[in-house]
Parts: structure tokens; sequence; C-alpha cells
């Protein structure tokens, strides 16, 4: 996941079910061809594990045709089975050591650090590629337990050159306000496949926010 450090990039993630693989990987497809998006990240919650490896088998293709990279959450033995180009672990998926000794060291590892430095120092000195944290904004994804402040992006950016992610309710409207603070990814997932206009749509939008216009 390749990161321009004058601009902040887009970071998709899945919905948490996927109930029609064909018509989303076309969705996926037409998101991905409208504009600029550093990675996709699969976050298929509860799902079964074979089901997990046939959507990252449809949808990675996809990915890799635009340069996109293609990551699984939670699990680093399925980023694994399937080549992804990295895992994203929450705090309790497993570790960055164990990781990295299955995916290996061209492989991408970030972190779930919610409001917490100490976590994501922690992180970074266990060898994640990056971190994220929020929930920043109201969420419709998820229940958002942690909320940041903004200021928590700046004191990152000031301290490490580990890129950080913000996450949680991040829409096209307020998403410049973290770019500005210091996100190098903004996390989105309910923003783009819920846009009244549709994923495509979502991405130009995101796109517009964030002062990208074609693929970085």
């Amino acid at each position: 996941m390749s990161q321009n450090p004058e601009a902040c990039r887009l970071y998709l993630i899945t919905p948490d079910e996927i109930t029609d693989l064909a018509a989303f990987a076309s969705l996926l497809d037409d998101a991905l061809a409208a504009g600029d998006v550093a990675c996709v990240q699969l976050r298929l919650k509860g799902a079964e594990d074979d089901e997990i490896i046939k959507a990252a088998k449809a949808l990675m293709p996809i990915c890799h045709k635009y340069d996109v990279a293609f990551f699984i959450n939670d699990r680093a033995d399925i980023a694994a089975e399937v080549d992804a180009d990295g895992v994203h672990l929450g705090q309790d998926d497993g570790d960055v050591p164990s990781a990295r000794t299955l995916l290996g060291h061209n492989k991408d590892i970030g972190v779930t650090c919610h409001d917490s430095l100490h976590l994501a120092y922690k992180a970074g000195e266990e060898g994640a590629n990056y971190v994220a944290f929020g929930a920043f904004f109201p969420s419709e994804t998820k229940t958002t337990e942690y909320q940041p402040e903004v200021d928590l992006l700046s004191v990152w950016d000031e301290v490490t050159e580990i890129p950080c992610v913000a996450i949680g309710g991040i829409t096209p409207e307020n998403c410049g306000e973290l770019a500005e603070a210091g996100a190098h990814f903004v996390a989105v997932c309910s923003a783009v496949w819920k846009h009244a206009e549709g994923p495509a749509a979502a991405v130009r939008a995101f796109n517009e926010a964030l002062g990208l216009t074609q693929v970085i």
C-alpha cells in the first residue's frame, strides 16, 4: 500500500456481508475504475473460512487490475493462503510478529489502535506497516467504543513516519478535516457502498474532497 506524502488516500472496506459475490465484484470494479483507491480490505465478519477465501479469490484480481492493494481483515492465515497483499489486525486478532511469520516481510500488516498512542507505538515497534485510529465520527458499520480527538493524528504524524489510517463515520464532507490533521489514509465502508448515487460516485466524491485526481 503506497503512501504519497502529499496526499491522503482512500482505504476501502467491504461490507460485513456479501450476499451476491458476482454483483459485488461488478460494483467493486466500477468503484475502483472511478478514481484513486489505495487498498481494499475484505471484512466479512462471521463468515466461514471458505466463504472468505472464495470472496478473496474473486475480488483480489479486480483490485490488482487497478494496482490497488488487497488486505484480509483479522485472519493472517487466510491472507497467507490466498497470497493477499496484507492483513489488518484488531487488538484481539493476533499479533504482528505471528502475522509476519505467516506472511513474510514483503506484505503489509496494519493494526487497530483505537484512541491509543501507546498501542500505536507498540504496533510500530513490532513491525506494523501502518496503524489505524478511530472512530473519529459516529459509524453505521460498527459500534464505536473509542472516539479519539482529531489532533491525535497530528501528534502521530509529527513523531513517526509510520502511516496512519483514520476510520469511523468518514464521509466526503468530513474527510478533509482528518487529512489536514495528518491522516495518510481514510478508511471508508458505508459512505461508499451505501452512497445514494452508487459506489463509483462515492469514490469520485472522496477523490475530489481529498484533492486526488488520477490514480497516484
